[in-house]
């Protein structure tokens, strides 16, 4: 059964936008903290930001600023606003959704490819 269902990656130009979705179900949408890793080639996957149910949010120091992640109750969707896009952001991302902490994973999207190159 699938809990996370991710769309919204592509191919954009440096200094570009792109929004990331995902789309839970709505148990897990009530309850769990939903948020957003990547992993670039060759290196380890990295939590890029997370929100809580009551709508917290926190980044990584490398995309504060420039991403943002928000959520949509009555459509229990996510969303990861991601703007002027660097080279190095290039990279899969995953939903993903923790009942506790986001560091404690209990269900993963498929990943979605998101690609900066001019």
């Amino acid at each position: 059964q699938v809990q996370l269902v991710e769309s919204g990656g592509g191919l954009v130009q440096p200094g570009g936008s792109l929004r990331l979705s995902c789309a839970a179900s709505e148990v897990i949408f009530t309850f769990y903290r939903m948020g957003w890793y990547r992993q670039a080639p060759g290196k380890q996957r990295e939590l890029v930001a997370h929100i809580t149910s009551g709508g917290t949010t926190n980044y990584a120091d490398s995309v504060k600023g420039r991403f943002t992640i928000s959520r949509d109750n009555a459509k229990n969707t996510v969303y990861l606003q991601m703007n002027s896009l660097r080279s190095e952001d290039t990279a899969v991302y995953y939903c993903c959704a923790a009942r506790f902490n986001i560091a404690v994973v209990d269900y993963w999207g498929q990943g979605t490819q998101v690609t900066v190159s001019s």
